[in-house]
């Protein structure tokens, strides 16, 4: 059960409009990076989750993400405030007001427009938002290290949305949203780690032979470190075709009643390299037959 409280969990203090920022502000809102993409996809994994701890967790920065998002979807209307009511009582020229709502080059007035200025569930080039976002493969060992990850990368959209704007109360709001992606990725590497083994994920381990064996496959010059060399790994500088011993090509057991069709197929499909035929292309290029049409 979710009960919703009318303050925000940070107050947001806006110095002025700006509906160019706005609209980058975006990404945090409906992008793939976003605060709706991270609350759906704890909250997803929350309803599956079997350990009482990590459901906890789950649902709590999930619940926390829904906070954040409407943290970002006012902050989003607040920097629309001026273009809003601009937009809808007309108050100035046709060119003036195209000028104030799209800014220095900016897809802002296509907010403004399609959306009366509010915060639409779509990135900053207006792509809607999507499921797609949501990774969730149902495994804690693979799931709390795509966390991992999803929290980094919004916490670098939050850096460069900061390193965007000079208003002290966009980057106050910005800046502890970014800090609670630091906290999250904490909680959900603690919570990884609490799982052992947690590694390779899942219940199956690699087949020995091929486990710790680095395949040099980008050629001269090999550069090599702590993930090629040293310690378990195998380094093979010119890796062959076909490292499992056999001949490298695929092949399929047939009855003979479908290895007769197949062949049937085959000869009617069949090219004929002496053939010199005459294309749309040669008679579109004017030359037929290597002579002037």
């Amino acid at each position: 059960m979710f009960l919703h409280n009318k303050r925000l969990q940070y107050t947001v203090r806006v110095a002025q409009p700006n509906p160019g920022l706005a609209n980058l502000l975006l990404e945090q809102f409906g992008g793939a990076q976003g605060e709706l993409a991270a609350a759906s996809r704890y909250f997803t994994q929350a309803l599956a989750e079997e350990d009482p701890g990590r459901k906890d967790l789950l649902m709590d920065i999930a619940t926390e993400e829904l906070s954040h998002l409407e943290i970002v979807g006012s902050i989003i209307v607040m920097l629309n405030k001026g273009a809003k009511g601009q937009l809808a009582e007309g108050v100035e020229e046709e060119g003036e007001l195209y000028r104030a709502i799209n800014g220095a080059g900016n897809d802002s007035h296509i907010t403004s427009l399609l959306y009366g200025a509010g915060a639409p569930l779509t990135n900053s080039a207006g792509v809607p938002w999507s499921a797609a976002y949501v990774d969730t493969i149902g495994e804690p060992t693979a799931d709390m290290r795509s966390n991992i990850a999803a929290e980094a990368r919004a916490k670098i959209v939050y850096e460069r949305l900061m390193n965007l704007t000079d208003d002290p109360g966009v980057k106050e709001a910005l800046g502890f949203l970014m800090t609670r992606e630091i906290a999250h990725q904490l909680s959900f590497e603690k919570a990884l780690h609490s799982i052992q083994p947690n590694f390779p994920q899942g219940k199956l381990p690699g087949i020995p032979e091929f486990t710790n064996k680095y395949f040099n496959m980008s050629g001269e010059p090999n550069v090599r470190g702590p993930w090629n060399e040293g310690g378990e790994w195998e380094y093979v500088e010119s890796p062959e075709p076909a490292v499992d011993g056999g001949d490298g090509l695929a092949t399929v057991n047939l009855s003979p009643e479908d290895r007769d069709v197949l062949e049937a197929m085959k000869t009617r499909t069949a090219s004929d390299p002496s053939s010199e035929p005459i294309t749309g292309a040669d008679l579109g290029s004017g030359f037929v037959q290597g002579k002037d049409a």
